[in-house]
C-alpha cells in the first residue's frame, strides 16, 4: 500500500505529464517474483520506445495509462506498492499482483528541457 507522500507524487506525476507530451518515452517492464538489486537474473523484461500523445486515468478499472502511435500501456492504480522518482524525467512504478508476483515500470522521458 502506498503512503500519502507516493501518492501525492504520482497525482503530480500525472498532472504534469503533459509537459513530455510528443517526447520520446522509454517504457522497460518487468514481471518478477521478487524486489531486490539483481531483478533482472529473474525477472522477463519488455522494452517499448514511443513518443507519448496522451496519458489519462481510467475510472473503470482504476488504470492509469500512457498512449503513443502504436502502444497502449496500462498500470493499475490499486496495485501499486511503490513509486519514486529515479533521476531526471526517470520515473518507476512497482505493482503487486499476488504475494510473489510483482511488475516494475520504469519510464524515462527524453525531455528537452
Amino acid at each position: 500500500m502506498l503512503n500519502q507522500e507516493a501518492n501525492q507524487n504520482i497525482i503530480l506525476f500525472f498532472e504534469t505529464i503533459s509537459k513530455y507530451y510528443s517526447c520520446k518515452t522509454e517504457i522497460s517492464s518487468g514481471i518478477t517474483s521478487h524486489i531486490g538489486e539483481d531483478t533482472a537474473k529473474d525477472s522477463t523484461w519488455s522494452l517499448f520506445e514511443f513518443a507519448l500523445i496522451q496519458s489519462a486515468y481510467r475510472t473503470d478499472g482504476n488504470k492509469f495509462m500512457l498512449e503513443g502511435e502504436g502502444v497502449y500501456y496500462e498500470m493499475s492504480a490499486l496495485n501499486l506498492i511503490a513509486f519514486e522518482q529515479k533521476g531526471r524525467n526517470k520515473f518507476e512504478f512497482v505493482e503487486q499482483y499476488g504475494d510473489n508476483i510483482f511488475r516494475i515500470t520504469s519510464i524515462r522521458f527524453h525531455y528537452k528541457y
